[in-house]
């Protein structure tokens, strides 16, 4: 499988193509931590809008915590695949357990992204939530559901990779769905990047602190 992106800068500028009617200083570009902020700076920057973060958390299966049964966002949506947790047995004392642990971290990474402050205002705003590849797609769903409570408008889902029925999913929990490829077979968005290398928060720090000073100025 050939990668489609050098890396997800590179990633990011070609979505921000694709992007460009949402082009102004009244769009929100939240990325998902971390890779996704990444992402979502670089079509922050194209399109000379805001850029921020919207944090969601994988609800991962007992002993494998990379497959995803759901997932929480901040404000405190939760998704859960309850066919999957019928279909594994997984007891509700469990996901109650991993839903509460998420719900912590996140509240970790809005005092350590944000310090603390809650997401910017999104009534009648457009926002594009981005990532820079969507799989199962639970955390882009959270994300979605969460920031369409905020009551934005128009809601964008963006990604440069994500699977056929994962895109055809999410486009109903949004106004707009914009993917650079939807290939099939489809096994793990790293496969699609040359250089998919693993961000720290110092990263993501480091991104949000350049993003605030271009905004000011």
């Amino acid at each position: 499988m050939a990668a489609l992106f050098t890396d997800r800068a590179h990633a990011g500028r070609a979505l921000a193509m694709a992007l460009e009617r949402y082009r102004g200083p009244s769009t929100l570009v939240l990325g998902l931590p971390r890779g996704g902020v990444v992402v979502a700076d670089e079509v922050a920057r194209t399109l000379d809008a805001e850029l921020n973060v919207i944090i969601t958390r994988k609800i991962g299966a007992p002993g494998n915590p990379e497959y995803a049964i759901g997932a929480v966002a901040e404000g405190g949506g939760v998704v859960l695949n309850e066919e999957d947790i019928a279909l594994y047995r997984i007891s509700r004392a469990y996901v109650e357990d991993e839903i509460r642990r998420q719900q912590e971290e996140i509240a970790r990474r809005i005092t350590l992204y944000r310090e603390g402050a809650p997401l910017p205002p999104m009534h009648d705003r457009p926002t594009l939530v981005v990532d820079d590849g969507v799989a199962t797609g639970y955390t882009m769903l959270a994300a979605l559901r969460s920031v369409r409570q905020q009551e934005a408008r128009p809601v964008v889902m963006a990604t440069p990779v994500i699977p056929p029925s994962t895109l055809e999913r999410l486009s109903y929990e949004c106004d707009d769905a914009v993917a650079l490829a939807s290939p099939e077979p489809f096994y793990a968005v790293g496969l699609f990047y040359e250089n998919f290398e693993q961000l720290t928060d110092e990263d993501v720090i480091r991104i949000l602190t350049a993003a605030r000073s271009r905004h000011a100025a």
